[in-house]
């Protein structure tokens, strides 16, 4: 008489895994390694355009929210929108005398207004700050610094943060 089928196969006693964890370990220590050295404390993401090599600075004020210029040799972005290319120069680029430049102007009153909409539409809207973030190539000459800054302060962006390359 035969066995039946059940208790011809041998019933095997399953042993417990041994698992070695310790590359996985590794690799979870080096994502945290790597997650803390590239976390960021303020929410502002800042895109540097090429052609832009900023000055470096041991200071570690953090960034804060506004309105993002940055200025190379020949061109003029703001929030990454180009607004000023020398190489294509529109008719009227300075007044005031030469002080002011005319399409950087444009486009900050055109922000603010915006801004200033939205403030008194939506009650929890971010109030307008008037903070101008400058990100300027370390080879730019003052005397046209102090242009963007005079249009920015014209525009009602008083308040400067220059972006630099920190130390690490």
């Amino acid at each position: 008489m035969k066995k039946p089928i059940r208790k011809r196969i041998k019933r095997q006693k399953k042993e417990p895994l041994d698992i070695d964890i310790t590359s996985l370990l590794d690799i979870l220590v080096i994502l945290l390694v790597f997650l803390l050295h590239s976390y960021n404390t303020s929410n502002i993401v800042i895109n540097v355009p090429s052609g832009i090599e900023l000055p470096s600075s041991s200071s570690e004020s953090p960034n804060t929210a506004g309105v993002m210029i940055q200025v190379s040799a020949s061109k003029i972005w703001v929030d990454n929108e180009e607004v000023l290319n020398s190489e294509a120069l529109p008719d009227r680029v300075y007044d005031y005398g030469g002080r002011r430049i005319v399409p950087l102007f444009d486009k900050l009153v055109q922000i603010k207004n915006r801004i200033k909409e939205v403030e008194k539409t939506a009650p929890n809207a971010q109030k307008f700050s008037g903070v101008a973030n400058l990100v300027v190539d370390k080879s730019m000459k003052y005397s046209y610094l102090k242009k963007i800054m005079f249009t920015c302060a014209e525009a009602g962006f008083k308040t400067y943060k220059f972006v630099v390359m920190g130390q690490e």
